[in-house]
């Protein structure tokens, strides 16, 4: 998880959203990390976890990843966790809960659909606080010092993480 945050702050640094992934092979070996991408690349899918899962891929020559295991900061959204579904990752681990976002324990909770081909074992709230401390940190800086009085009370300062 600590490589998966190095990456987020790498994210953060650069502007994007501070997200990182790292996909780790079953001896340890680190496949694939990233950090979003998305304003760099204009890319809407350059999501931290379809990078790691791709690069991951590409060391492997190979679309599926049954054996590896997937450390990501925040909990994955729909087009990630289905990427993760149709790489078949053995398990993944998340920090920050996202319930706005979020499509593995909030949402349309990928996993638990029929229509799922298959289904990680998910743990979720890894470091939870130091990832949604990242998050709200990036947001606010983004905001601006007074974003707080300006917030119409009873809402939420970054939704979804607090």
């Amino acid at each position: 998880m600590a490589r998966a945050f190095a990456e987020a702050a790498a994210a953060g640094a650069r502007g994007e959203v501070p997200v990182g992934a790292v996909v780790v092979a079953a001896d340890g070996a680190v496949l694939g990390a990233a950090g979003n991408r998305v304003e760099e690349l204009c890319d809407p899918t350059a999501h931290a976890e379809l990078l790691a899962i791709r690069a991951a891929c590409a060391a492997r020559a190979a679309p599926r990843l049954p054996d590896c295991d997937l450390y990501v900061t925040l909990e994955p959204c729909a087009l990630c966790a289905a990427a993760i579904s149709f790489a078949r990752l053995r398990r993944l681990f998340f920090g920050a809960y996202d319930p706005k976002g979020g499509a593995v324990d909030h949402g349309p909770r990928l996993f638990t659909q029929p229509t799922c081909h298959h289904a990680p074992e998910v743990v979720g709230g890894i470091e939870e606080r130091r990832a949604g401390a990242l998050l709200r940190g990036f947001f606010a800086a983004r905001r601006g010092p007074d974003a707080e009085a300006r917030r119409v009370p009873g809402t939420r300062s970054t939704p979804g993480l607090g």
